[in-house]
C-alpha cells in the first residue's frame, strides 16, 4: 500500500527526466501522433511509450497491452489487480498553446468498488489520463516549496511541480477537482463519472489550459510547459480489480 510512502513516492510515481531543450509545440502534437496505440501490433505497448511504477515497489506492475477491439480498432488495454504503475509519455518540456485540447476515448470494463479519492485507503482510480507541468515555484507556500526540494534531492528527478489526472470516479461529479490525499501536487480532475459501462466508448475532449488553472490557478496565472503525459490505472490501496481500455490521444492546437 501507499498510506506511507509520503510525498517523494506520490510525484516521483509519475515523474520523466525532462530533455534539457523545449520542444515545439506542432513537433509535440506529430510525435503523439506518431506514437498512437492505434498504429501498433497487438501485444507489449511499443516506444516511446515505457511503464513506470513507484521506487522499490513491492506490489504487482499495472499491465498494459495493445489489443484489437470488437470494433475493427487497436487500443490500449489496462489491468490493475491489487497493482499501481503508469504509462508515460516524455513530452518535452513544451510550451503549448493557450487554446490547446487534448482528446481522446476510453472504456470503463469493471471498476473498483471501494475506491473514494478523498481518502488514502481509497487513493485508487480505475482509469486516469495525466499531464504533468514544469511549473515554477514561486506561487506555492515555502511548506510546499521545501516537500518538493526534498522530494527531488532524495529522488534524484526533476519531480513535476503540477500533475493534473484526469479519472474516471465511481463517487465524485463529473468536473470536480480533489487533491491527491498524499501530494497536493497531484489533482484529480473527474472527466469520466459512474459505474462502469462495458463495451461503450466514452468520449474526452479536454481544455487543458482551462483544466490546469481551475486545479492550480491560486498557485500561476499561466500554463506552464508540458515535461509528459501518462495514461494509468491503480488499485494497491483497495486491493481491488479493474479492466478499461483506452484510445488514442491526440493533441490539438490552433
Amino acid at each position: 500500500m501507499r498510506g506511507r510512502r509520503g510525498v517523494v513516492n506520490a510525484v516521483l510515481a509519475l515523474a520523466v527526466a525532462a530533455p534539457p531543450s523545449a520542444a515545439a509545440d506542432d513537433t509535440l502534437a506529430a510525435r503523439l501522433a506518431q506514437a498512437r496505440f492505434s498504429h501498433m501490433q497487438a501485444g507489449a505497448v511499443a516506444p516511446p511509450w515505457r511503464v513506470v511504477g513507484l521506487p522499490g515497489q513491492k506490489f504487482p506492475l499495472t499491465r498494459f497491452d495493445v489489443q484489437a477491439q470488437d470494433d475493427g480498432t487497436v487500443a490500449l488495454r489496462i489491468r490493475a489487480d491489487a497493482s499501481y504503475g503508469n504509462l508515460v509519455f516524455d513530452a518535452g518540456p513544451a510550451q503549448l498553446h493557450p487554446a490547446a485540447r487534448l482528446r481522446w476515448r476510453w472504456r470503463l470494463e469493471r471498476g473498483l468498488a471501494q475506491s473514494d479519492l478523498r481518502t488514502r485507503d481509497g487513493d485508487d482510480a480505475p482509469l486516469k489520463v495525466c499531464v504533468l507541468f514544469d511549473m515554477p515555484l514561486d506561487g506555492m507556500s515555502f511548506g510546499e516549496q521545501t516537500s518538493l526540494r526534498i522530494a527531488r534531492a532524495l529522488s534524484g528527478e526533476p519531480l513535476p511541480a503540477a500533475t493534473l489526472c484526469y479519472v474516471w470516479d465511481r463517487l465524485l461529479p463529473a468536473g470536480s477537482i480533489v487533491p491527491n490525499v498524499f501530494s497536493a501536487r497531484v489533482r484529480y480532475l473527474v472527466a469520466g463519472q459512474g459505474p462502469p459501462r462495458p463495451g461503450q466508448w466514452v468520449p474526452v475532449d479536454r481544455p487543458l489550459a482551462e483544466d490546469f488553472l481551475r486545479a492550480f490557478g491560486h498557485e500561476t496565472r499561466s500554463l506552464p510547459p508540458l515535461i509528459a503525459l501518462a495514461v494509468g490505472a491503480d488499485a494497491d490501496n483497495t486491493g481491488g480489480s479493474s479492466l478499461a481500455v483506452v484510445g488514442d490521444l491526440l493533441l490539438v492546437q490552433p
